[in-house]
């Protein structure tokens, strides 16, 4: 597996503000579930960027993001209802990508991504 870039301010940011103080995967749980629910500005689209069993969503699939979710699906991947076929869902967010959303939320998606993509998980 190649290594992962490691930006030190996202780093800092993510145990600063995500995982201070948390010492169990379900502390990190709510950390992170605080700090996108913080973060993200409800409703936002996104793209889907990973296709899975999990998500009912096709590659590059438009959906409209509307809240997190949270509840005990979340302990592998944090999760957000998405409005989609003219009902909603839950997907998991690292399988979306933000469109023109604002910085705020680009930076908590990104933070997401990031954290997983070097090998971090719930």
């Amino acid at each position: 597996m190649p290594k992962h870039h490691i930006d030190e301010e996202r780093e800092e940011r993510i145990a600063m503000e995500v995982l201070v103080d948390t010492y169990t995967d379900e502390e990190a749980v709510a950390g992170w579930s605080c700090y996108l629910g913080d973060k993200l500005s409800f409703p936002f689209q996104a793209r889907c960027i990973k296709e899975s069993q999990r998500s009912p969503l096709k590659l590059g699939e438009t959906v409209q993001v509307l809240e997190m979710i949270n509840d005990d699906e979340c302990l592998t991947d944090m999760a957000v209802e998405v409005a989609w076929a003219g009902r909603t869902c839950g997907v998991p967010l690292s399988h979306l990508q933000g469109i023109d959303v604002d910085a705020h939320t680009a930076e908590a998606i990104a933070d997401w991504h990031y954290w997983l993509a070097t090998g971090n998980q719930l």
